[in-house]
């Protein structure tokens, strides 16, 4: 926990990094059916290896919705006093790289902005970088805004 003004003085810096995480064939085959989306170069290996990937991926979706986790497992500083926290999108999402099924990812979080919106109501945005383990390109960039109230 920290302090308004010392998460101010934080702006501009990394804040934390999280875990390496397996993104593996289940999980992506999980998320396939939880938003319909069973396109052959996420859920059917034998096809995939035909193309320029050379296996099952997984859905860039997939990879943006893990960030609440990875966040948890980065272990970042929070407000003191927080009562909730909740999504407020994200600006210049891009997905760069696919994460191949068996990959593992891990999140790099620099605080970009923290403003007081009104008493109470806190604005943050973070700049989140997934990294895939053994690649030089990350799988997503992404400038994540939350809110928090304390």
């Amino acid at each position: 926990m920290a302090t308004l003004d010392e998460m101010k003085a934080m702006v501009g810096t990394v804040i934390g990094t999280s875990e390496w995480m397996l993104v593996d064939q289940e999980m992506i085959n999980k998320f396939a059916d939880a938003t319909g989306d069973h396109q052959f170069i996420h859920v059917n290996p034998e096809m995939a290896k035909m193309t320029p990937f050379g296996q099952t991926i997984a859905h860039g979706f997939l990879t943006l919705s893990l960030m609440p986790v990875l966040s948890a497992k980065a272990n970042l500083p929070h407000p003191d006093g927080i009562k909730m926290g909740v999504n407020y999108g994200c600006d210049k999402l891009r997905f760069l790289s696919p994460v191949k099924s068996g990959k593992r990812i891990r999140a790099v979080f620099k605080l970009a902005a923290f403003d007081e919106k009104r008493p109470g109501q806190i604005q943050q945005m973070q700049e989140v970088t997934v990294e895939i383990e053994g690649e030089d390109k990350p799988a997503l960039i992404a400038e994540w805004i939350s809110q928090v109230f304390v």
